[in-house]
């Protein structure tokens, strides 16, 4: 049996933030502008980018009310009632509590009944991770409505409060303060069924590859730059002096990420579940712009290369959401680009957490 997605929807919290009013939102370390944040932005490319977070400081959604507000968005597009949903399957990197799962959260939130409920934790891969899952029990048959929803609030992470927080600091690490520019909010969903409606996306197939046996952590919260878990300290306080409660991205690994999710591409090839001729989009959740240039020069070494007007992002608007992004994505680009029944898309999702990359194969097919 197949799988199509046949609604997909986002919720962006609040107007769009450019660079010059990032510090108005996030605020000012020690009240001193960022020396790294223009050399950061000017690298990873983003323009606009939305936070969950007022000119205060204050929240403004929790991480599951954004999730339930993409999630609902996805059904209203397609005009089906939440009670024929009997699976939801969620992703988050950080969810609003550590416990309970981020899905219970956000079932509760959307008030759905008595349904199956998956929730799946990691970095940007983890989306597609939830995908599969809803992926595979609507394909045996298990379910018929499936609702899969990734959503991520970074922007708590990354108010002035939290580095000023440091013992003896006047100023964060790189590594602390990297992601800090990097990172925003938002949430994405897919509704996948046993039909398609209308126009819909078939699933073809979903496949990932996880490299944590072969490199170091790269993306983490939890971790003081001495490499002591946040568990480990005497008091909650203690471990917030010593920095484990910030995200920290090593930036020495980054560059690996590139040449992992291009062999995971070459991979595919060799194993015949990817003929490049015959792509007519892809979808690549690379995290900055930095990035586009050394993705297009190694597949085109690899002989590989799949021509660049068929590469759709919205980064340089959106921001870098984590998981949420390829969803976000996927339901921009359905809603501005002319598809037509049997183009072929490509989904990338790299991940630097500990370097898994994800991949989709979609087909655009008609009732």
């Amino acid at each position: 049996m197949n799988a199509y997605i046949t609604s997909t929807g986002r919720f962006l919290p609040g107007s769009p933030i450019d660079n010059e009013e990032i510090e108005n939102i996030l605020g000012k370390v020690h009240g001193k502008a960022s020396r790294l944040k223009n050399k950061i932005l000017a690298s990873n490319g983003i323009l606009t980018r939305h936070y969950a977070l007022d000119s205060s400081h204050k929240t403004t959604h929790q991480n599951s009310e954004m999730a339930a507000l993409a999630g609902q968005n996805c059904l209203d597009k397609r005009g089906i009632a939440k009670q024929k949903i009997s699976m939801l399957s969620c992703a988050t990197s950080q969810g609003d509590l550590i416990l309970p799962g981020f899905g219970s959260l956000v079932q509760a939130e959307m008030q759905l009944q008595d349904l199956e409920l998956h929730t799946t934790h990691g970095i940007c891969s983890s989306s597609l991770m939830a995908l599969k899952a809803a992926y595979n029990s609507v394909r045996t048959g298990e379910h018929a409505h499936s609702l899969v929803i990734a959503s991520e609030l970074c922007s708590r992470l990354f108010k002035a409060s939290r580095y000023e927080a440091l013992l003896n600091a006047k100023k964060p690490d790189f590594n602390a303060e990297f992601l800090r520019w990097m990172l925003s909010d938002g949430a994405g969903s897919c509704l996948v069924e046993t039909k398609p409606h209308k126009q819909s996306l078939r699933i073809d197939w979903i496949k990932s590859f996880s490299h944590a046996d072969a490199f170091p952590t790269c993306m983490s919260v939890g971790a003081s730059s001495t490499g002591q878990t946040w568990q480990d300290y005497a008091t909650y306080a203690e471990a917030e002096s010593q920095g484990a409660l910030l995200l920290r991205q090593d930036v020495r690994l980054l560059d690996n990420i590139v040449k992992i999710g291009v062999d995971g591409f070459l991979r595919l090839i060799a194993d015949d579940y990817v003929q490049p001729q015959t792509i007519d989009y892809v979808l690549c959740h690379y995290s900055s712009d930095y990035f586009r240039g050394k993705i297009f020069e190694m597949l085109s070494q690899a002989g590989a290369a799949i021509p660049e007007h068929k590469w759709y992002t919205n980064l340089y608007t959106r921001g870098n959401t984590g998981c949420a992004s390829i969803f976000i994505m996927l339901d921009e680009f359905l809603q501005t680009a002319s598809i037509q029944a049997g183009q072929q898309i490509i989904c990338m999702v790299p991940e630097s957490g500990r370097f898994n990359t994800a991949y989709m194969k979609l087909t655009v097919v008609e009732p």
